[in-house]
């Protein structure tokens, strides 16, 4: 037994079926309180609870498909619709709750558990491209115990695009480029990480290239056609969605206008701009708790430093630049295209990979003291953020 439990995927193992542990019982204490709300009665059982808020839309994609005519408000603004829900994970469900004759909240459900455990091995792999077994191990515990990761077991699409990340990254590591092709595709039309998955490319041939030609490191000319085309491909399936919606409903905004729908309710029909959206948001943020707009933009300010030190720590540098470069790109991916609101803490899931700088240090109470930590944050995010109350406006 002793063996047995010493082999890494047995390690991974038994952390991913702790952390779902965990991450259950609070779901269950909420869903006990729960009112009756918008998707279910009061006291709902599991699955009903966890296939509230954007898990309906990801039936109504496999219900209704996709409108062609664009739905609008009252001030003639273009309304939320289910463009804003790429086709990859609900299409897969639809299919397999087809095929099984299981309802699709079920299957959705555990999609996401399947898709959750899987990425917990690919990351393991991952990680122990740097790291030895112990400090992989615990850094995918310091993954699966994060503040967001009740999202990586409802039904939500995060777990699929974690796993098709996790993927790509493990074969970017091994300068596999041909084999990442169909993984980033896929994992552009799961949720939207094409564009950003693109920015890590240009960073990561830049990086090769000046590398080459600064100290002579080995850059063949198939390597370099193969990550310049990843890059490519990556970009063109980020914007693919987009021209879909486009020819599909004639409208050449339709992607846009449906994405800037879900930020009417906080700054009205305003114009998009890159990398507006957050200065927008530190200043509304900020009136909403009564502090000036200043305050909120130096909070902005503050937190984009500690986030560029912590990419620049030692610890981080342990990870491999290509890690480092990902979580960077999709940092400026959220900071030109987001608008800052109760949703942004789950798109922060792609970045999560950055936990595992935490693993590096030798101390023995780092990781438990992180991990206790993202428990208590588990708690706090889905009081917040998944549970619902009377007026709440706050989507996770």
């Amino acid at each position: 037994m002793a063996d047995v439990l010493r082999r890494w995927w047995v390690q991974v193992l038994l952390v991913f079926i702790a952390s779902r542990i965990v991450s259950t019982t609070i779901m269950l204490v909420y869903a006990m309180n729960q009112v009756a709300n918008p998707w279910t009665d009061a006291s709902p059982d599991y699955v009903s609870y966890a296939s509230m808020w954007d898990s309906l839309w990801y039936l109504r994609v496999v219900m209704d498909g996709y409108p062609t005519l664009l739905p609008l408000d009252d001030a003639g603004a273009v309304a939320e619709n289910a463009w804003a829900f790429m086709p990859a994970y609900p299409y897969l469900v639809g299919t397999l709750s087809w095929l099984a004759a299981v309802p699709f909240r079920i299957v959705a459900i555990g999609v996401s558990l399947v898709c959750a455990g899987a990425a917990s091995f690919v990351f393991y792999r991952l990680f122990a491209t740097w790291l030895p077994q112990g400090a992989s191990v615990a850094a995918v515990a310091l993954m699966l115990f994060s503040p967001i990761s009740p999202i990586l077991q409802v039904g939500y699409a995060e777990s699929m695009q974690l796993l098709l990340l996790g993927i790509s990254l493990l074969l970017l590591v091994r300068r596999r480029y041909v084999a990442m092709l169909p993984w980033v595709v896929l994992m552009s039309f799961t949720r939207p990480t094409g564009l950003a998955f693109a920015l890590a490319m240009a960073g990561h041939v830049a990086l090769r290239w000046w590398r080459h030609r600064r100290h002579g490191e080995p850059y063949p000319r198939a390597e370099v056609l193969g990550s310049v085309a990843v890059g490519l491909a990556s970009a063109v399936a980020g914007l693919a969605w987009t021209w879909i919606a486009a020819i599909a409903t004639g409208r050449p905004d339709a992607y846009m206008a449906t994405e800037l729908a879900w930020r009417q309710s906080y700054i009205g029909d305003a114009p998009f701009l890159p990398f507006l959206p957050w200065l927008q948001g530190a200043v509304w943020w900020a009136s909403w708790t009564g502090l000036p707009g200043w305050f909120g933009v130096l909070v902005l300010l503050l937190a984009l430093a500690l986030i560029a030190a912590a990419l620049c720590s030692p610890w981080m540098r342990r990870l491999g630049v290509d890690l480092r470069i990902w979580v960077a790109a999709w940092m400026v991916y959220l900071l030109a295209v987001f608008f800052p609101q109760s949703s942004t803490w789950r798109l922060l899931l792609p970045a999560t990979p950055a936990l595992a700088a935490l693993a590096v240090p030798r101390s023995r109470w780092i990781v438990p003291v992180a991990i206790a930590l993202g428990i208590v944050g588990q708690w706090f995010w889905f009081g917040a953020a998944w549970a619902w109350q009377e007026g709440d406006w706050s989507p996770p």
